[in-house]
This record gives structure tokens, C-alpha cells and sequence, in this order.
């Protein structure tokens, strides 16, 4: 992919996405796709904030030139051109970087790659509101793995051993964005290995989280790709899928014909569709959980016009 032309200096009034901004720049060579939507969320924040100041105009128009010319090289990548895609590719890279970090913290690894994967995980997951809403499950994760990359980060800092898995959270009020160490570790370059065992969500300990359960493998298998640096000497042994609890679908859903006068929505055929779409990306990590709560979603909108 072409070089893109720098930007001028960050204003600071942007200095709330800077950290969305660098993690394009890492992303450019690794997933230009994840590069772009980071440019786009950092676009339309920056708007948000200051569309008027002479140099934030400038830094905004720099912007915009960029995304122009990633969407200009990536034209032919669904990704890009549907909506859809774009979104279940960013929410499926962002939940690798959170299942690897996850998988590394209940393990008691604790190092600088796991607490980056944690943050860029909840930065990403940031960038999924350029599609609209966050579900309560992402602002779930988002508030997660920020605490976590802030109390390891802290906890490694002043020498002291971060407790392993969800524990309480006693740092609610930790602005992660201030805190420049957490970001700043470079994501490992080499290509992504499997977490080098196999995780048993029944050995975990309860979480105390604000009463949310987050098992490793929750939304993927545990040993889904993820971003493990190669210079950890993590051996890439042969692992075998975690079993997965195949929801119970409902008796209601087995009738697909529509009860009464149904009348759908274009919004309600296109949230059918990234139902579809979410299924179809769970498939591809084995994730059968995940793709048949999915289908299930699409199956009672479609004949019910309900969520």
C-alpha cells in the first residue's frame, strides 16, 4: 500500500483520539481496513470537537486527504464499500486482540503486548460506533478492557503482582486516556500464533466485575488467532477446540411463517442482513454459539418484526 502523507501536529483539542490515530498508523501494512475506520472515527470525533480553529481545520483536512486515498487503494474491498462487512470485520479483529489479552491475563502473563492488546481492543471498539450503536455487550468489553490495560499497566509500574481474571473493579473512574504508557507499546509485528494451551472457563473464578461474566472463548473458541509476539517464545502446539455450549433455540422460531400482517422496514431487512453477516463471521472462527444466536436474532425479526 502507497505511503500516506503526514499529517501536521495534533491539535490539542484532538488529544482524545490521538491514540485511535496511532493505532491506524500501526495498522496501515498489518489491516488497512482497521486503519481506515480508525481514520474515520478519528474524522468524524475530531468534527465533533472542532471544525472551526484554523489548525484544527488543517489537521481535519489532512485527515480527510488521507482517508480519501485509502479509500481510493482499498475500492475494491468489501470491507469498505459494505457497511456490513466492514463492521464484522473490525468487531472480529477487535475481539481477537481481546480474547488474546484475555487468555493471557486469567494465565497470569502479564507484559507490555497483553496490556496494549487489551487497550487497542477497547479503542477499536471505539471505532465500531461509526456504524451506530454499540451493543451492551461491546460497551461491556470496552469498559473491561480499559480498566484491565490501566490496573496491569499500573500495577506492573509500581511493582506490584496484577490479581489475575475479573476482579473487583475498584478503579471505575480511571481516565485510561491520560495515562500515555498504556498506548504506547508498539503491537507485535510478527503474524498472529495461537495462545500456546487451552483454557477450561469452569477453572476461572467468578467475577466480581460489576456482576459481568467474561469467560475466555465466550464469543470464539479459545484458541481463536491472536496477536502473541514472537519474541515471547510461545510455541505453537497443536490445540484442540474448546467444547461449545450450543444455545437452546427456541420452539417459537422453528414456524417461519410470519403471525398476522407483518410489515418490515428497510431497517429492519438491513439489521436482518448484519445478523446474517455476524453469523457468517462467527463460522469462520468456529464460533457456533455466536452464529446461531445470530440466526436466531435474524429468524425472529424476519417473522416477527420484533427484536
Amino acid at each position: 500500500m502507497a505511503a500516506l502523507a503526514p499529517l501536521p501536529p495534533l491539535p490539542p483539542q484532538f488529544k482524545s483520539i490521538q491514540h485511535h490515530l496511532r493505532t491506524a498508523q500501526e495498522h496501515d501494512k498489518r489491516d488497512p481496513v482497521v486503519a481506515y475506520y480508525c481514520r474515520l472515527y478519528a474524522m468524524q470525533t475530531g468534527m465533533k470537537i472542532d471544525s472551526k480553529t484554523p489548525e484544527c481545520r488543517k489537521f481535519l483536512s489532512k485527515l480527510m486527504d488521507q482517508l480519501e486515498a485509502l479509500k481510493k487503494q482499498l475500492g475494491d474491498n468489501e470491507a469498505i464499500t459494505q457497511e456490513i462487512v466492514g463492521c464484522a470485520h473490525l468487531e472480529n479483529y477487535a475481539l481477537k486482540m481481546f480474547l488474546y489479552a484475555d487468555n493471557e491475563d486469567r494465565a497470569g502473563r502479564f507484559h507490555k503486548n497483553m496490556i496494549k492488546s487489551f487497550y487497542t481492543a477497547s479503542l477499536l471498539i471505539d471505532v465500531i460506533t461509526v456504524f451506530g450503536e454499540l451493543t451492551d455487550e461491546n460497551v461491556k468489553h470496552r469498559k473491561y478492557a480499559r480498566w484491565k490495560a490501566t490496573y496491569i499497566h499500573n500495577c506492573l509500574k509500581n511493582g506490584e503482582t496484577p490479581q489475575a481474571g475479573p476482579v473487583g473493579l475498584e478503579e471505575d473512574n480511571v481516565d485510561v486516556e491520560e495515562n500515555e504508557d498504556v498506548g504506547a507499546t508498539s503491537l507485535p509485528t510478527q503474524p498472529p500464533q495461537p495462545p500456546s494451551s487451552t483454557y477450561d472457563p469452569s477453572n476461572m473464578p467468578p467475577s466480581s466485575y460489576t456482576g459481568i461474566q467474561i469467560p475466555p472463548g465466550a464469543h470464539a473458541p479459545a484458541n481463536t488467532p491472536a496477536e502473541v509476539p514472537h519474541s515471547t517464545g510461545v510455541t505453537s502446539n497443536t490445540i484442540q477446540p474448546t467444547p461449545q455450549t450450543i444455545p437452546a433455540i427456541e420452539p417459537a422460531l422453528f414456524s417461519t411463517v410470519s403471525q398476522g400482517d407483518i410489515r418490515l422496514t428497510p431497517e429492519d431487512f438491513a439489521r436482518a442482513q448484519k445478523y446474517c453477516k455476524y453469523a457468517g463471521s462467527a463460522l469462520q472462527y468456529e464460533d457456533v454459539s455466536t452464529a446461531v444466536q445470530n440466526l436466531q436474532k435474524a429468524l425472529k425479526l424476519l417473522t416477527t418484526g420484533r427484536e
